[in-house]
């Protein structure tokens, strides 16, 4: 390429399974990207704790390489984290800290502030949108979304080019499925969404919710599972025909689907999408857009008569080629852009 460079790279996760006490839905693709990265001939060096080793015990610095310090970089690479009250607010030591908002100032002190070129990775749309150092001419703001903010970019979720050129529909539509709806994913600003859609199909179909869900009283028809190991996720969209892409309101506005959608439909899940969604029709085929939850459970009841049929082989062939806005190249491609020497800002649209 002529242009390799060393990125340091900031993220508060896990690049293996990790512990089952977590958030991080970037274990999903956290990994592609890298590796993604480093297949291009750039180098990557992490700056936030080893969270691998630390917490849950893997041991990977024979691959990647962690520095608690201030190396020389070329590039910095934000995964963005923003106050959280009582984690990472606290004092240093304090009880339930946590130190990643810390350690990103100190990262934006030190390089962002004198100069060091900085991509923003704001994946939880939590960044305030007059955030002074958005007005820095060498930082671009990049967003999971198809319709980012002013002056960001659009930075999606990736999925493997081989993981999805090897999808078979066929395959897929073929498996045994004990289950006619699963969801994954936790709580976090999904109520209403799940009270207009979830709930009502979920009475009348076998189905099975896995997450953080601790205000669940108003669902007592719900089967709550709690969380299950993030290695469990691909087994359970395997043992289900449909899904559906719950949407906290700010990512439903942007049109940014969350990494649901990729590890549902390689694992041959239908997602059903709630129609409200802005740009709906990129992520799903309409037979698979939903207004609320009487339309979903009707729904679901035909996809399940119809499993192991052709229709079913062409709605899943038409989800997989719908993940091609996911595509790794596509996402290495963006970076490699405004990891170019001639990159400012302005120059991207």
């Amino acid at each position: 390429m002529g242009n390799e460079m060393l990125i340091g790279y900031s993220f508060w996760g896990f690049l293996g399974p990790g512990v089952l006490d977590t958030p991080d839905g970037g274990r999903s693709h956290r990994r592609t990207l890298i590796d993604g990265l480093r297949a291009r001939g750039h180098d990557v060096v992490f700056l936030q704790a080893d969270r691998d080793l630390l917490e849950a015990g893997h041991n990977l610095t024979s691959t990647y390489r962690w520095d608690d310090g201030f190396p020389e970089i070329d590039a910095l690479f934000l995964e963005w984290r923003w106050p959280i009250p009582a984690r990472n607010t606290t004092p240093c030591g304090a009880e339930g800290h946590t130190c990643d908002l810390h350690r990103q100032q100190d990262l934006l002190d030190h390089y962002t502030l004198h100069g060091v070129r900085t991509i923003i990775w704001d994946k939880d749309l939590r960044q305030a949108p007059h955030d002074p150092v958005r007005t820095l001419g060498h930082v671009v703001t990049c967003e999971a979304a198809l319709h980012p903010s002013s002056e960001a970019i659009s930075l999606l979720f990736p999925i493997d080019d081989m993981a999805l050129d090897t999808a078979d529909p066929a395959s897929l539509a073929g498996q045994t499925r004990d289950l006619d709806l699963a969801y994954v994913g936790n709580q976090y600003d999904r109520d209403d969404m799940f009270d207009h859609f979830f709930a009502p199909a979920a009475a009348q179909h076998r189905h099975l919710v896995a997450g953080k869900w601790t205000r669940t009283m108003r669902w007592p028809r719900v089967r709550f599972a709690g969380r299950m190991p993030f290695t469990e996720v691909p087994h359970i969209y395997g043992r289900a025909v449909t899904t559906m892409l719950l949407l906290p309101q700010r990512y439903a506005i942007a049109g940014q689907m969350t990494q649901r959608i990729i590890e549902a439909v390689t694992a041959g899940c239908l997602p059903l999408t709630p129609a409200p969604i802005h740009a709906a029709e990129v992520f799903a085929p309409a037979q698979l857009h939903i207004t609320d939850g009487a339309h979903a459970s009707r729904l679901i009841t035909g996809l399940c008569a119809m499993v192991g049929t052709d229709r079913h082989i062409e709605l899943l062939a038409d989800c997989l080629h719908r993940l091609e806005i996911f595509r790794l190249s596509r996402q290495l491609d963006i970076l490699d852009t405004l990891l170019a020497p001639r990159h400012t800002a302005g120059l991207v649209s």
